[in-house]
Order: structure tokens, then sequence, then C-alpha cells
């Protein structure tokens, strides 16, 4: 019986073989997937170029849109700011003498007009000092008449030579001295006449009585609280402060004659024209900005001392403008752009500057005046798209405005 003998040059040629099936059965493998890939290629393109997936997506399915036509028109340029009314005239009263109420002339909340009698205070002390100070004086002008005959006896005697020239002196003196004090007394009863009118205590302006802190019976002296404070009403201040970057605008409309500015009420309750009155002089170094105050008429009193109220101030005017709502505007990587319904119902892209914005209005440059501009359904809109518009008032935008703040920009653009 034969065994076979192990050769290590056959097992060298097996181990070869099996190598080489194995390469050759993953070339066939890789050959075959790179077939399969080029047949699938043209379905993924296809794929990549479904609608609205490009920047250009004529052949898609047209894109339901509102337009509102750009506006040629002068545009007010106004700052916006949040201002207090304050009173262009308010006095407290107090009494310049110490004394007690005798009387008080008004009610609160009445409307007073200047020199109107407001309080009578106990003047029983200043009457006394008027008469002591008339009669102080009457003395005094009887002692200066008698004064008076005797320096005229002196001379007549002087001129027959009876009494020499020192008798006429002292009488020249007397005289004089008697004349300085009526002057005097004269001033003193001037001075308890004065101290006698602080008895009556009238309106120093025109206004609305506040509350009144005193009653008869109570003492007061010029250290006590006010008696009661009187506001003027009309007309009346708004005081608001502006960013200093917008102080030459204030200025230049305050030399031309003062700028007209808007008091917007709040809770919708309408809204005031005034005109600007005052730029303060100098700037807060602290918030940067400039107090401003302008003037109404305030015959209605719907402004009242200490409210907050909305102030646009008109600091210039924009000839021929060109303006579309603020929302139509849609901020892109290559800047600002809105789309425009072209010929034959395409969406077109124009490049605009946005100028200036105020509330739902935006002024810009690149819109031609008339051309239409995509409002609603400016987030599915693609240059060269096909665009179907729908009546204005079904759309949820707004066509712009003033007094509101604008609405967020749409969808970004391929």
């Amino acid at each position: 019986m034969m065994l076979g003998l192990y050769s290590p040059q056959r097992g060298r040629i097996s181990k070869t073989r099996m190598t080489n099936q194995t390469v050759a059965a993953l070339l066939a493998l890789v050959v075959t997937l790179a077939a399969c890939g080029k047949n699938d290629a043209p379905a993924a393109a296809g794929a990549g170029s479904a609608p609205g997936s490009g920047p250009s997506a004529g052949g898609g399915p047209p894109v339901s849109v509102s337009t509102v036509p750009a506006q040629q028109r002068d545009f007010e340029v106004q700052l916006e700011a949040t201002g207090t009314v304050t009173a262009l005239n308010s006095v407290d009263v107090k009494p310049q003498i110490t004394s007690t109420i005798s009387k008080a002339h008004i009610r609160e909340g009445q409307f007073i007009k200047a020199g109107q009698l407001l309080f009578t205070l106990d003047a029983r002390t200043e009457e006394t000092n008027v008469a002591r100070a008339r009669a102080a004086l009457q003395k005094n002008l009887a002692a200066l008449a008698d004064a008076q005959r005797q320096l005229a006896r002196s001379k007549e005697l002087f001129a027959q030579n009876f009494v020499s020239q020192v008798a006429v002196d002292q009488n020249q003196t007397l005289v004089e001295a008697q004349q300085a004090a009526v002057a005097a007394d004269r001033a003193a009863l001037q001075a308890a006449q004065v101290e006698l009118s602080h008895s009556r205590i009238v309106a120093p302006n025109s206004g609305r009585a506040g509350i009144v802190n005193v009653f008869p019976g109570t003492l007061v002296q010029p250290s006590s609280p006010p008696l009661v404070t009187i506001t003027q009403l009309d007309p009346i201040a708004v005081t608001f402060n502006l960013p200093q970057r917008h102080l030459g605008d204030a200025l230049q409309s305050l030399r031309t004659g003062g700028g007209s500015v808007t008091a917007v009420l709040p809770e919708g309750r309408g809204t005031l024209i005034g005109k600007l009155a005052f730029v303060d002089n100098s700037v807060d170094a602290n918030s940067g900005t400039v107090k401003v105050r302008a003037v109404f008429d305030n015959r209605d009193e719907k402004l009242w001392p200490g409210a907050f109220v909305g102030v646009k101030l008109a600091v210039r005017t924009l000839k021929d403008a060109i303006i579309v709502p603020h929302a139509a505007i849609v901020q892109s990587a290559r800047g600002r752009i809105v789309y425009v319904v072209e010929p034959g119902n395409k969406a077109g892209m124009r490049q605009v500057e946005l100028l200036h914005a105020a509330g739902q209005d935006a002024v810009v440059s690149g819109v031609k005046p008339g051309e239409r501009v995509v409002l609603d359904g400016r987030e599915n809109v693609r240059p060269g798209g096909a665009l179907v518009e729908r009546p204005a008032d079904a759309s949820n935008g707004t066509r712009g405005g003033r007094g509101s703040a604008p609405a967020p920009a749409g969808g970004q653009p391929a």
C-alpha cells in the first residue's frame, strides 16, 4: 500500500490559484456596480430637477401670490419716540407771611384765571402795622411843616439883619432831616401795605387747580407745603428724547419755523398735531440723547400732564419716492430683494436698497413705479417661476401704511 507524499510546491500552487480567483471575483463585482451607477444617474438627475428645487423653476406648478403695486409719491420722513406730557406753566402757591386761613375761595379742580382770588389770610396784624406806619408818617409830615415855617422866618429875619447866617443854616438842616424822616415813613408804610397785600393770595397764572391742602383756620407759613398747585393745560407740551444722530434734523426743523409733530394717543384715542418748539442746548452724556419739546393746542384736554404718548417728528420729505410694503422685502444672501410679476406672469427678482422704513411702508430704490410686487406667497417664489395672482382681499398681508411695526421679512431666495 502506497501512501501519498505531501509536496510543498503543490500547496503553494493551490494557494496562488485561490488568490487569483478571489481577485477576479472582486473585479467583476466592481464592474457590475459601476454599470448600475451609470444606469441610475439619469434617474437621479431627473429627480434632482424637481419643481422648486433649483434657482429657476420655470417648469414647476404656478405659485399663488398676492401683489401690491409699487407707489411713487412724496414720503414724509418721521422720527418716532415716546414722550411725556408736561405743563408749560405749573405753579405751587405758597403764602409769603405766617398767618391763618380766613377763607378759601376756590374748589379743587376748578379752572382759574390769572389774578383770581384764591385764599384770604387773617390780616389783623398787617392792618395794625399799616395804621402805625401811616400815623408815623403824619407825625413827621407835621414836624416837616413846622421846620419849613421856622426856616422861612429865619430867612426873613436874616434879611433884616436880626439873626445870623448860622441860625438860617440850622433851620435848613432841620428841614432836610424832617424830609428824610418823611421819606422813611413813606417807605415803611409801603412795606406794611405790601405785607397786608400778602393776606390776599391771588392766582399767578391761569390753569386748573389741583388738590387744596388747607381749610379755614389752618396755620400757614412760607415753609409750609403748597396751598394748591395751578397747572396750565392749554396749550400744553410734550417732552421727548431723540438720539444725538438726529440732532441735526431737529435743529434744521426748528430753524425753518418748527417741524410738524404728531402725538399719538394711547389705546387708539386719536392724534394731535403740534409744532416743535425747543431743542436742549446739550446732549445727555449718559444716554446719548437730546431733550426736545413740542407744543400742542389742548382745548379738548386730550393731553394730560404726566401721561405717555407716542411722538412722530417730521424732519424732511422725500420727493417722488418709490414705496412698497416693508413685508415684501426679502433678506437674501445677496442682499435685500423683492419679487415682481413680469410679463407672462413670470416671477422676476429686483435687487433693492432700503432708503427709509416707517411702520409698514418702505422707501426703496431698484423698483419701477407701478410694478406689481409680490407680498403673500413670496416664500415659495423662484425667479422665472410661474405665478398666479389671487385677489388682494384674500391675502393676509397689508398694502402698507403708517403707525404699526414692520412685518417680518419673507423667505430666502435660492
